[in-house]
């Protein structure tokens, strides 16, 4: 870059945008901003996240240090502050963006509400929106019906996430979620028998537009609740799933920007996981553009900066689409082999890994022990399932405690 402003994809002066968070679920955020022309400042505690690649600054500094992200956002004279992929730093950013007088698409009130599991289920309760039964414990755990999922209050990503058949292990499971939360609480939920489904949004001007319903494919315990794969279009969801989403987003107060909604289709219909007023962290922006040309990650990076934002009406593009993520054995990466292979085989849009030789990969148990992601199209769901899982088959995490190939 040369010793004069930064220059925007129009020719003007770039506006310069704070990212809270620079790893995987940040990707496809950093990556827009970068082809728009934005002057992006990235944060992140790890110093080798790799959205730095994408960041103009980089900042090693947690997207949940609020009161150095404030100073971080006075000094480097932002124009919009946005937290995309995960939940905690979205309320900061809403908060942060107050401080300095930016405009943000939430209110710290809404976005404070949004990051809540607990203020969430309160007010989607009050607004009759369908949802698991679910209750708040720190230590009595007496007349839980199971089976049950037992996870913090205030935290993402099956940290403290612990899914509960046996009785004996119910108090085990209160008391890690409650040592794993920020307001030292957990929350026991009804486990709804079912599909489960993503809803991912985009409001404007108080207009809730649902975009593309993913099933979502997930793994069995000890990895209960992460995500192997999302597949578009849903096999079983109907537009009762997008209208109970819209009314869980209406009830959160959340009127402009992304939203993110798992949704449980039990027999009664769908019940609401939870909501996340942000991008999904799992490749959905992406997914979304390859489906439906809706290109979600430009839609936000316009809200956050204040810009008016019109989402044009979905209309598919291909048949079917889908993320499917990849697992690496535990162990220490050594090389990575077979990824310009993935790249080539028909339908494959991108096929990335997350990681660097030199990382340590532990058991498979959260979202963030994911080591990469094929994102394909086909001329069906699942066409593009096949052509993604054919890609994964060709990619090999080397480790020095074990080689084998990703799990098809």
């Amino acid at each position: 870059m040369g010793s004069g402003p930064a220059l925007g994809e129009d020719g003007g002066i770039a506006k310069r945008l704070l990212v809270l968070g620079a790893g995987p679920a940040q990707l496809g955020l950093l990556r827009a901003a970068r082809e728009r022309g934005l002057f992006v400042i990235a944060c992140d505690r790890d110093p080798g996240a790799p959205g730095f690649a994408y960041a103009d600054r980089r900042a090693v500094v947690s997207a949940e240090d609020e009161s150095a992200l404030a100073h971080l956002a006075r000094a480097e004279r932002v124009d919009g502050v946005i937290a995309p992929g995960i939940d905690w730093p979205v309320a900061i950013a809403a908060r942060v963006a107050a401080q300095v007088g930016l405009g943000h698409p939430l209110t710290p009130e809404t976005a404070s509400l949004a990051v809540s599991k607990h203020r969430q289920r309160e007010r989607l309760a009050e607004a009759g929106v369908p949802q698991p039964g679910w209750r708040v414990a720190k230590d009595d755990v007496d007349g839980v019906p199971l089976p049950a999922v037992v996870k913090p209050a205030d935290r993402q990503g099956q940290k403290g996430l612990t899914f509960v058949e046996e009785r004996s292990a119910l108090a085990e499971a209160v008391r890690l979620a409650v040592s794993e939360s920020r307001a030292g609480l957990a929350l026991v939920e009804e486990l709804v028998e079912g599909p489960e489904v993503t809803v991912n949004a985009f409001s404007s001007r108080g207009r809730f537009h649902g975009l593309t319903v993913t099933d979502r494919l997930t793994a069995p315990s000890p990895a209960f609740g992460v995500a192997l794969a999302h597949a578009w279009p849903s096999e079983t969801a109907t537009a009762t799933a997008v209208e109970v989403a819209r009314r869980a987003a209406e009830a959160l107060g959340i009127t402009e920007g992304p939203t993110y909604t798992q949704l449980r289709l039990g027999a009664d219909g769908p019940r609401v996981v939870e909501v996340a007023a942000r991008l999904g962290g799992g490749h959905d922006a992406e997914l979304c553009r390859v489906a439906l040309g809706i290109d979600l990650n430009r839609l936000a990076l316009a809200a956050a900066l204040g810009e008016a934002t019109a989402v044009p009406e979905p209309g598919p593009l291909v048949g079917g689409a889908c993320v499917r993520f990849l697992v690496a054995p535990e162990g220490v990466l050594q090389a990575l082999e077979g990824m310009e292979e993935a790249q080539e085989v028909e339908g494959v849009v991108e096929a990335r890994a997350y990681r660097v030789p030199g990382y340590r990969f532990g058991p498979f148990r959260r979202g963030a022990d994911r080591a990469g992601f094929v994102l394909a199209r086909g001329d069906s769901r699942d066409d593009a399932l096949r052509r993604a899982d054919r890609a994964a088959r060709h990619i090999r995490f080397l480790t020095a405690d074990v080689e084998a190939r990703v799990e098809a």
